[in-house]
């Protein structure tokens, strides 16, 4: 709070004595940057610091305290320099142990300045985390949550990202087998209570990108896999791509469409195992037949032994 030594709060701030209120307010941002506690975890100097500029943005701010600052020096909050109204109650003093985050904090110290403005220009302070309430004095949940997006390979195989988590680089191991919507914990890096040095924990919430081939069923993979008529008539051993790679899929002969053939130990990965890839078989007709396929399919036509919707319209019938 305002003292009896007198402080060159003009010198403090770093501006000359006929800087206007604008100037002045940058000027505090700034060295709010600089000083306060959340960049400068359990450095008393630096909160010492935080605390000085505050007290001189309290004064050089205010029209009136100003005018009383600049006209008594360091008698401006003495009763005979306000006209006989004791000052003495509108001094600064910060207890940060109330305040659950920089947002927080700044937001009731503009407040107290009577300027609702200006606030935004702290919100780089932080990382995306969730601001508190500027009337709460309730301890906030210091934990935070951000969702992070990764490609289905890197969900398949596991990866690496750099974090950018409160002006610090981080990085975050995503293990293999991960699913959408799963939750890494990062201890210890998310919002930071001033003057307590406590920290909560920061949680990423994993934003599994779709593909478009695999559909990720539990533990299993699934997807549909073209193939040719004579291929389903005739049966035969056929190349398909898993995400392991390459490998060959047995169709038997006979093989009905919307049938799905299984490959075992191919899906996706879960604790030490592996699920089951399914492929759903689909018939693929070309969009033009050969002359050679129509001539086919004319003698087909003419020694083929069964009726298809004989039993269907059998079943039709009313």
């Amino acid at each position: 709070m305002p003292t009896s030594g007198y402080k060159d709060y003009f010198k403090i701030l770093g501006v000359e004595r006929n800087a206007d209120s604008d100037l002045i307010k940058r000027a505090f941002r700034k060295l709010a940057r600089q000083y306060h506690p959340d960049v400068n975890p359990g450095d008393k100097a630096a909160e010492s610091k935080f605390k000085e500029i505050s007290e001189a943005y309290e004064v050089l701010s205010d029209k009136e305290k100003r005018t009383r600052y600049e006209q008594f020096g360091r008698y401006w909050s003495q009763p005979e320099a306000s006209g006989g109204r004791s000052s003495a109650g509108s001094g600064f003093d910060v207890d940060f142990g109330n305040y659950g985050n920089f947002d927080e904090f700044i937001t009731d110290l503009l407040g107290r300045f009577g300027s609702s403005n200006g606030v935004a220009g702290f919100s780089g302070m932080g990382s995306g985390f969730p601001a508190g309430s500027g009337s709460s004095r309730t301890p906030l949940n210091l934990d935070a949550e951000i969702k992070l997006k990764i490609g289905f390979a890197e969900a398949f195989r596991g990866t690496e990202r750099t974090l950018s988590v409160n002006q610090e680089r981080v990085q975050v191991r995503i293990p293999k087998g991960v699913t959408n919507g799963s939750k890494l914990r990062l201890r210890g890096k998310g919002n930071l209570q001033p003057g307590t040095g406590r920290r909560g924990d920061l949680y990423l919430i994993l934003d599994v990108q779709p593909h478009s081939i695999w559909n990720l069923d539990k533990e299993n993979l699934r997807a549909t896999l073209p193939v040719s008529l004579d291929e389903l008539v005739l049966g035969g051993t056929v190349k398909v791509m898993t995400p392991d790679g390459e490998a060959e899929l047995a169709i038997p002969a006979g093989t009905q469409p919307g049938k799905s053939l299984r490959l075992k130990g191919k899906g996706w990965p879960f604790g030490d195992g592996r699920g089951d890839l399914f492929l759903t078989i689909e018939i693929k007709f070309p969009e033009k037949w050969s002359f050679d396929e129509q001539q086919l399919f004319t003698q087909l036509r003419e020694v083929r032994s069964n009726d298809p919707r004989e039993s269907w319209l059998e079943a039709a019938r009313l």
